[in-house]
């Protein structure tokens, strides 16, 4: 499944040593398995089971998470930029599915 995510890096402006915020949000619905449809009938489980964070293909942080998310839900950290590169999440959910979403890292100053 194609899912639509996002990497947004707080402040905007950052050096090298600097701690930043890294916002990763992923278009998802994260259903439970619990839930019924309009006809009764149960929707089946779907959600994101994993979520790790690289840079320069170097983990950071591993996140374990559970279908008691809400839809779309926003995976925070926070990183010390140790110089430019490329910070990646790659997250799986529990069908298989496995997708990734980048972004460069360029320090100001």
């Amino acid at each position: 499944m194609a899912t639509k995510a996002l990497i947004k890096i707080k402040p905007k402006k950052y050096a090298v040593g600097e701690i930043v915020k890294i916002d990763f949000m992923v278009m998802h619905p994260m259903e439970t398995g619990l839930r019924k449809d309009k006809a009764g009938a149960l929707i089946p489980a779907e959600y994101i089971n994993d979520v790790k964070f690289f840079f320069n293909d170097k983990l950071v942080t591993h996140m374990e998470v559970w279908e008691s998310l809400s839809t779309n839900p926003l995976f925070s950290t926070s990183y010390k930029i140790a110089g430019a590169g490329e910070f990646k999440v790659i997250f799986t959910d529990n069908k298989g599915g496995v997708n990734e979403q980048s972004t460069k890292i360029t320090p100001k100053g």
